[in-house]
């Protein structure tokens, strides 16, 4: 099956809106004060998701959504991946059309994904059994999370695994650029970092990864099958977490300082390895495909 990569000038229109409007209401300033402050939703920012599209983008026009696709999706997830935007993105869009007031940005649906839920607080909706939830300390100060004590791990809905893909794609994609730019404008012995081999190697290996992930994210979104998906997820989960290691190791000490978002990406793009789809049940999954020919 051959699959054409070339966005359409829909789809980058899309994407760039999606781009416009995340700079307009959580940029820089925006994503460090969230992290230094109590971890919290900004309603505001979630109901202007909402008015354009985010949560109902998938949903039919006659039920009140935008009605395009899976690709459009895994496009502006991605985008959101990039700015590390806050709170339970992929439930709350999964819930369009079926939780009253998700589809505007009205409504934040969170749902449990096996012993783990986050934002249950934050959420008007949980989808799941959350009972006896405990609080727990997080890695990534902009993903509270609760443990549920006996929960067990259902069957992930493959798109939810694919957003969560799409979303780290966003991060390996952003944390190549923010070494780039680093290498490029920080010298050493009166030449810049980008110079040296062994940077310029880590730089070259992060976009490598990025543009694989991107390959086996957007066939995925195509095809839609839950092979390619769990391939993708692997790929994705390896570049965010890969190449937000090899940023910081590319910023030196600097990457680790609060002020830096670097350090923010590594960490959440360790808490989306947790979520369903994540590396163990993926490669289950494909392993599983192998087994049975499906692959």
């Amino acid at each position: 099956m051959t699959v054409r990569f070339r966005l359409t000038d829909d789809q980058r229109a899309l994407r760039d809106g999606m781009r416009q409007l995340l700079a307009r209401h959580f940029d820089g300033a925006a994503l460090r004060a969230a992290a230094e402050g109590p971890a919290r939703l900004d309603r505001e920012l979630w109901r202007a998701l909402g008015d354009a599209g985010f949560f109902a983008l998938r949903l039919p026009e006659a039920e009140g959504g935008v009605g395009l696709g899976l690709p459009e999706a895994v496009l502006v997830f991605e985008e959101a991946g990039r700015v590390l935007l806050p709170g339970p993105l992929a439930a709350t869009h999964l819930a369009a059309g079926a939780v009253p007031g998700a589809a505007t940005g009205e409504t934040v649906v969170t749902a449990v994904d096996g012993g783990l839920v986050e934002w249950p607080a934050q959420a008007d909706v949980v989808r799941g059994d959350a009972t006896g939830a405990v609080p727990m300390r997080s890695l990534d100060p902009l993903t509270p999370l609760h443990r549920v004590p006996g929960g067990t791990a259902a069957q992930p809905d493959p798109v939810a695994v694919l957003l969560t893909a799409a979303e780290q794609l966003g991060t390996a994609a952003r944390v190549c650029e923010l070494a780039v730019q680093h290498a490029r404008a920080r010298e050493q012995f009166g030449r810049p970092v980008g110079s040296f081999q062994a940077v310029a190697h880590l730089c070259a290996g992060m976009l490598v990864r990025s543009e694989t992930a991107r390959a086996a994210v957007y066939a995925a979104a195509v095809t839609a099958d839950p092979v390619d998906i769990a391939a993708a997820r692997l790929l994705a989960d390896e570049a965010a977490v890969r190449g937000a290691r090899d940023c910081l190791q590319v910023h030196g000490g600097m990457g680790f300082t609060w002020e830096s978002e670097v350090h923010l990406h590594l960490k959440r793009a360790w808490v989306r390895t947790q979520r369903a789809g994540g590396i163990t049940e993926s490669e289950e999954a494909l392993a599983a495909a192998l087994a049975t020919g499906a692959a």
